[in-house]
């Protein structure tokens, strides 16, 4: 794997215990191969706006590992996953699950198939097609999407892929009320979480139920 720097492993240590989460060894370790690899791929492919080294463990790491809590369920999907965030982290920390990353970005999805071979994730399938275009035999328990689109946009285009309990996992920087009050309007429960990110901006989580 890449060589990445000293900072990040204290980095993920001292925000890992801030955010009162417990990964092993060998996960953290993932999770730094993953970044330095991120890194390294970032340079020629312009995978994430995300370029300085020194934020990319809080503001990729611990932002995607602070929805940990929310996921429900065994089988994810994370839309307009991008260089795999959320879905990437998420996976290394919860093995038992199935994640599926979806974009629709060639560059992108070649990108986080070879993450998932470099790292070992057989808990992760790479999909390279828009999200209405996702064949699936049976439906998501959680849809995660980290910067795909509109709260009522996302709704529409993933709402088939759910299960009847399943829930859509949004996440946004400041609170976008309007989008909140839309979906509302339309009768669709909505709950809101702040999420607490170290070194970094304010964060939510929009939590959708059909």
């Amino acid at each position: 794997m890449s060589a990445y720097p000293d900072s990040w492993e204290p980095q993920l240590t001292d925000g890992l215990r801030e955010m009162g989460l417990e990964l092993t060894a060998e996960q953290s370790k993932k999770m730094l191969d993953y970044l330095a690899l991120l890194m390294k791929w970032n340079r020629a492919y312009n995978l994430t706006a995300i370029r300085n080294p020194e934020e990319m463990v809080a503001r990729q790491l611990l932002d995607s590992l602070s929805i940990l809590h929310l996921v429900q369920g065994k089988q994810i999907l994370d839309v307009g996953t991008g260089a795999g965030l959320p879905g990437i982290p998420l996976a290394i920390c919860m093995p038992e699950a199935s994640f599926t990353l979806l974009d629709s970005n060639g560059k992108k999805t070649r990108f986080v198939q070879q993450a998932k071979l470099e790292l070992g994730l057989d808990n992760v399938e790479v999909k390279h097609c828009r999200v209405e275009q996702l064949d699936t035999d049976g439906g998501f328990d959680t849809i995660t999407s980290r910067a795909f689109a509109a709260l009522p946009k996302i709704v529409e285009l993933t709402a088939q892929l759910l299960t009847h309990q399943g829930i859509l996992l949004a996440m946004k920087g400041t609170l976008p009320q309007e989008e909140v009050e839309e979906l509302r309007q339309t009768g669709a429960e909505v709950e809101i979480t702040r999420l607490e990110v170290p070194r970094s901006g304010e964060r939510h989580a929009i939590i959708i139920r059909r």
